[in-house]
């Protein structure tokens, strides 16, 4: 069995954190580059993690998170934000590419023409809509780094996001809550630890299209 499929065994949604483990600083930066890198369509970056490390805030989201402990408890609940996309910031991200990559604005304007007609053409719902996919994605890669890492953790979509939102004064920094995932370490007598996994045999869940 290779490393991967064992971490990915070992995971599980943690219901029960040690609120005694701390994460190290080391590791959150690991969390937080794994995010930054994190693939993400045209490459815009839609999305914005705010690591919340401070149980005053974290206790008074405990109720709009429906009363799960895993909020208060953990270390670290990292929240995954959407911020808006328009022309400005689609013009931002190609000056960034052009200063990294030091492409000529001739090559780079076709692209940056389609990527501007495109969203402005769709209504903000559909912007919306594909920003969150985009956090989706970011979540599931930092869900798999944390168990590479022996990090332990618990994605959430059960949630009050505008009063999220308003505890953390999110609308001010322009971004919205979609998901919550406290980060830190199990509690040794979590039983949801040792639970076998309940998954699909692989030829109901894996089809093969050959040649």
């Amino acid at each position: 069995m290779t490393k991967s499929i064992e971490s990915l065994k070992w995971r599980y949604a943690t219901k029960n954190f040690d609120p005694d483990a701390a994460l190290g600083e080391s590791q959150l930066s690991l969390l937080t580059e794994a995010f930054n890198l994190t693939a993400t369509s045209y490459g815009l970056q839609p999305c914005r993690m705010v690591v919340l490390r401070n149980k005053i805030l974290q206790e008074k989201m405990m109720p709009m998170a429906y009363g799960q402990r895993q909020v208060l408890d953990a270390p670290a609940v990292l929240v995954f934000c959407t911020t808006s996309i328009d022309d400005r910031y689609v013009q931002r991200y190609f000056d960034l590419v052009q200063k990294v990559r030091s492409t000529s604005t001739e090559v780079l304007k076709p692209f940056q023409d389609q990527l501007e007609q495109k969203f402005t053409a769709m209504q903000k719902s559909e912007v919306d809509s594909w920003a969150t996919n985009q956090a989706y994605i970011s979540l599931g890669n930092l869900m798999t780094v944390c168990a590479q890492e022996r990090i332990d953790s618990c994605p959430m979509e059960g949630f009050i996001p505008e009063k999220v939102d308003e505890l953390l004064d999110l609308e001010s920094k322009g971004l919205k809550s979609v998901l919550l995932m406290p980060v830190g370490y199990r509690k040794q007598d979590d039983v949801f630890a040792g639970m076998e996994k309940v998954r699909l045999p692989l030829a109901d869940s894996v089809i093969f299209m050959d040649e």
